[in-house]
């Protein structure tokens, strides 16, 4: 995805019919985001800095100037008004460099725009940094130049209407993202926004000098917002907080206002959205912060914190990494966060290039250093006062890259109005990309070259789960299989009694009824869920309960994991749901829009209904009244739009001098009085006041469920282990016949053992052939084997089926074969395919030998190594005599497991006698009358006598002219080959 600033896009000079509403805006350019890079119309592709602005919050001011990162000031500034930190109300003295600046810009006239303003014209950034263009003083750009911000001089401000006041309060902070400012049943975007909205969606615009603007309705904003996104676009959504009779309300005790308020409340990008609505997928996306230290030429240090924001679960990471960055690879492979922060020159070229090669289209953001605070961001946190003792010393505990890393997400993730949402759930959890300890290891080269999470992968082919927690729980067992028997085994037997009582489907289908409960626990502590979907919460957890304790819960279960998960489930759930089981009318609730608290339960509530009981009596009353003095009963009111209770009489009667005619038909006329005119005002506030209290009640109502959300996460992770508990068993039937429960047993070397073993994948659509591989099995005491074979003879193919095979014994799933014995593998390697690494800057030969590097290095007796065709990238005496050194390293000193596919059938000779390496081929079928070969796809013993390459050039379609002089040219080849050797 290409993320987009908002930097070309140019008005058109017309006349300003827009009022008090209507306002300037910025003249830009499009410049599109290729990572961390934008590139312009007019100059080389700039790397440029993107510092989200906050919002000032409270705290005192002696703390304040401790911080260095402007954002951190603005967090911790003590301003009580919402106003932009260059507007009026927070002016400061001009520097030097802003006031030779400001005297460009002309003294914008009272009289109407004719002319957009100079400081759209030549945008700066609030620190009045220029991006760069021939229009500007700095034609080169400022290095610090912050897209997110704008500057507007204090002149500009004085000449604003309120509107344009608040909008630009709003914009100016960020610049860089499409502003949908709601007005009235619309949200319109202006400018800049306006054209952007024009050119790519062809929405209508109303042209205007300075205020340019298109619109789309309120109910559809979800819509255009994931349209935006989509197309790359940073989304900020200014809301009206108040109606206009909520407004004059509030003015009842204070100054009054010109503008209804408003104000920024969400700010959506790709890797942050936590609305449903907007969410398209039930996988966890992620926001990732990253920072690197050098430690010498071969070794790296970094620090990646990454948030699931929908759920507001962040994870730590810290390590140490290898030349070619192999931790960092596999957390990226495995996580494929949307969007990167990391600091303006703070990572190395090889590190960004390593992202753009795993990550291509996802967004890399710059940010200034300044927003990667240190001890600065534990002193905030303490501040907020979101965790305990126990957690701050954890947090007080980590390293200085860590802390720091963390902080930077945190401020982001602030200026996106997210951020003490999300750090007050308190879910921080450490992280390990090759997780050390009781799982098997798969590092994002061995995920990428098995194709693990591809869109025919081995995850989409036995995902089976009816839970959106259930599938991203299943993602993380597929990354991490486990590696200790006990514990693979424990899966397999609540696998097989699920099945034995015949649940699995009852279960999908029980828990299949629970909506995302993960990501609604977070919107409900922030107080931010809509009542739909907390009233479908509390009705599937009242399900839930009733299902597990008739059902699951009356079942005496053998197994060991299903009896632990179901001691999660606490006795006393019901008491804890029967407040919002019992407490409302649910019904009344999805009726009316609100949750009503039962009669005669909250005393403030009861007095605003009994005030909207009199006024309607009054009303009432009033109504008789005007039937006596207009001598008429045919009379009665009647509501149209805002305008409620019209006086509806027929059109020739006669009326009091005070009525004011309203509306009119051919037939009637309606009318107000003063009298009904206070009454009707009177009615509209009470029932304003009753709006407002339902909302807060509501508020109310999602703290208290929060309060329990340590126990209800617990019922999640209880729903989405049991979901991939029935997911895996229903994996077995995808694969047909044969299929297979793995023995698992623990030995000191690993072992493998599979029999007729078909590719989990080719199996589903395909025909396919299986094979039985044994080694350290049986009569098969080798632990290496020399695989040979024709070019297409299946080799690769075998190579990687073996290694699914064992992944999916070890995440407890049936697997496609007659038989399987094995004993855990701790890690699988691979090397698979030759493929330049451009973006890296790497030659195959140079893939090739870095990876084979990495598995000489950190290869085990207990791994599994997969090494297909090393040597190919260099000259054939090179290549021979490193794949010779690798496989006599790997069989004599490792002496780990491996499948070793190679051409060079020499190898076959020179390691013949050898103990633990034994030869392999693919079989084929070779009508040599013909000239024609036949595929076998069988793995047997013994050496292909050759590799088929003419063959396979005649199936490709190449002349025969050229097919036989390559044979005479292969023939005195081998000639000499042999007499060298």
């Amino acid at each position: 995805m290409k993320q987009k600033s908002l930097l070309n896009f140019f008005g058109k000079k017309k006349d300003n019919d827009d009022g008090i509403d209507s306002s300037p805006a910025p003249k830009t350019r499009t410049i599109d985001l290729k990572n961390e890079s934008f590139s312009t119309p007019t100059k080389k592709a700039k790397t440029i800095n993107l510092t989200p602005q906050k919002e000032a919050k409270s705290t005192p001011k002696d703390k304040l100037n401790s911080f260095k990162s402007p954002t951190m000031k603005r967090i911790l500034s003590d301003a009580n008004v919402p106003s932009s930190p260059q507007s009026p109300n927070n002016y400061k003295t001009p520097t030097k460099k802003q006031k030779v600046l400001e005297s460009n810009y002309p003294t914008p006239s009272k009289e109407k725009n004719e002319d957009r303003y100079e400081w759209l014209e030549n945008v700066r950034d609030i620190d009045m940094n220029g991006p760069g263009n021939v229009n500007y003083l700095m034609p080169l750009g400022d290095e610090e130049y912050n897209p997110s911000t704008l500057y507007i001089p204090p002149s500009a401000w004085s000449q604003f209407t309120p509107f344009e006041k608040q909008y630009w309060e709003v914009k100016c902070q960020y610049f860089d993202s499409v502003v949908f400012c709601k007005k009235g049943k619309f949200y319109e975007l202006y400018e800049n926004d306006a054209d952007i909205g024009a050119k790519e969606f062809d929405l209508k615009m109303t042209e205007r000098v300075n205020m340019r603007m298109v619109g789309v309705p309120e109910a559809t904003f979800e819509f255009w917002a994931a349209k935006f996104i989509a197309r790359g676009y940073k989304v900020a959504r200014m809301d009206q907080l108040e109606t206009s009779i909520g407004k004059s309300l509030r003015e009842k005790d204070s100054k009054k206002d010109k503008v209804i308020r408003r104000e920024l409340t969400a700010v959506l990008t790709a890797g942050t959205l936590v609305d449903s609505d907007l969410l398209t997928s039930d996988m966890a996306v992620y926001c990732c912060a990253l920072k690197e230290r050098r430690l010498s030429e071969s070794q790296v240090e970094y620090s990646v914190v990454f948030c699931d924001t929908s759920t507001a679960q962040f994870y730590v990471s810290h390590f140490e990494d290898d030349e070619v960055s192999t931790k960092l690879e596999t957390l990226m492979v495995q996580v494929q966060p949307k969007e990167i922060v990391y600091e303006r020159n703070g990572i190395s070229k090889e590190t960004l290039k390593l992202m753009k090669r795993i990550l291509p289209g996802n967004t890399l953001w710059q940010i200034s250093k300044r927003e990667f605070p240190g001890d600065d961001f534990i002193d905030l946190i303490k501040g907020k006062e979101y965790f305990s003792d126990e957690l701050m010393n954890k947090l007080s505990m980590m390293n200085e890259l860590t802390i720091s890393c963390l902080g930077g997400l945190y401020l982001y993730l602030d200026g996106l109005k997210l951020g003490d949402d999300l750090l007050s759930m308190k879910r921080i959890t450490e992280y390990d990309p090759l997780n050390h300890g009781k799982c098997m290891i798969l590092d994002g080269s061995t995920l990428k070259n098995l194709e693990i999470f591809g869109e025919n992968g081995l995850f989409n082919v036995i995902n089976k789960c009816s839970t959106a927690m259930g599938k991203r729980m299943l993602k993380n067992w597929v990354c991490y299989p486990l590696k200790k028997a006990d514990e693979i085994n424990e899966r397999y037997d609540a696998i097989d009694e699920l099945y034995k009582l015949d649940l699995i489907n009852e279960i999908q289908s029980a828990i299949g009824k629970l909506p995302d409960v993960e990501r609604l626990l977070s919107r409900i502590h922030c107080g931010g869920c809509k009542l739909n979907l907390f009233l479908n919460v509390i009705d599937s957890l009242e399900y839930l309960n009733q299902w597990l304790n008739e059902k699951l819960l009356k079942i005496e279960f053998e197994s060991k994991l299903i009896n632990t998960l179901l001691l999660m489930f606490p006795k006393d759930f019901e008491n804890i749901l029967e407040p919002f089981v019992n407490g409302f009318d649910r019904t009344l609730a999805l009726k009316e829009g609100s949750i009503i608290p039962n009669p005669r339960t909250d005393k403030e509530y009861d007095s605003i209904c009994d005030e909207v009981e009199l006024i309607k009596q009054k009303l009432h009353k009033h109504l008789q009244e005007q039937k006596q003095i207009l001598n008429t009963t045919d009379i009665r009111y009647k509501d149209i739009g805002k305008d409620l209770f019209q006086i509806e009489v027929p059109v020739n009667t006669k009326v009091p001098m005070d009525y004011i005619m309203l509306t009119k038909t051919k037939n009637v006329k309606r009318y107000h009085n003063p009298t009904l005119k206070n009454l009707v005002k009177d009615y509209q506030e009470t029932l304003e006041k009753k709006s407002l209290f339902l909302d807060s009640y509501f508020t109310k109502i999602q703290l208290k469920f929060d309060e329990n959300y340590s126990t209800f996460m617990k019922i999640a992770n209880l729903v989405s282990q049991l979901d991939c508990l029935c997911s895996l068993a229903k994996s077995r039937d995808t694969f047909g016949l044969p299929f297979c429960r793995p023995t698992i047993q623990e030995e000191e070397f690993s072992f493998i053992d599979f029999e007729d073993l078909y590719h989990p994948i080719l199996k589903i659509n395909k025909d396919i052939i299986p094979n039985t591989v044994k080694i350290r099995s049986d009569n098969v005491d080798a632990s290496m084997i020399i695989v040979t074979g024709a070019n297409m003879g299946g080799k690769s193919t075998l190579l990687r089926q073996t290694c699914l095979g064992i992944i999916l014994a070890q995440i407890g799933c049936y697997i496609p074969a007659k038989s399987c014995t094995i004993s855990p593998v701790d890690r699988i390697f691979t090397r698979i395919g030759a493929h330049d690494n451009i973006m890296a800057g790497q030659s195959t030969f140079m893939v090739e030998l870095s990876e084979t590097s990495k598995i000489l290095r950190e290869a085990t007796p207990k791994s599994m190594v997969i090494l297909d065709e090393l040597g190919r990238g260099t000259s054939t005496f090179d290549g021979y005599s490193i794949a010779y050194s690798v496989l006599h390293y790997l069989a004599n000193h490792i002496k780990c497991m491996g499948l070793f596919a190679t051409h060079y059938h020499s190898l076959t000779q020179d390691f013949s006698s050898h103990s633990t390496i034994t030869n392999y081929h693919m079989a084929i079928h070779t009508d040599e009358l013909l000239k024609q070969v036949t595929f076998l796809y069988k793995f047997v013993p013994g050496v292909c006598p050759k590799s088929h390459g003419m063959n396979v050039a005649k199936m490709a379609g190449l002349p025969i002219s050229i097919i036989e002089e390559a044979e005479r040219i292969a023939k005195e080849f081998e000639e000499c080959h042999q007499e060298f050797m």
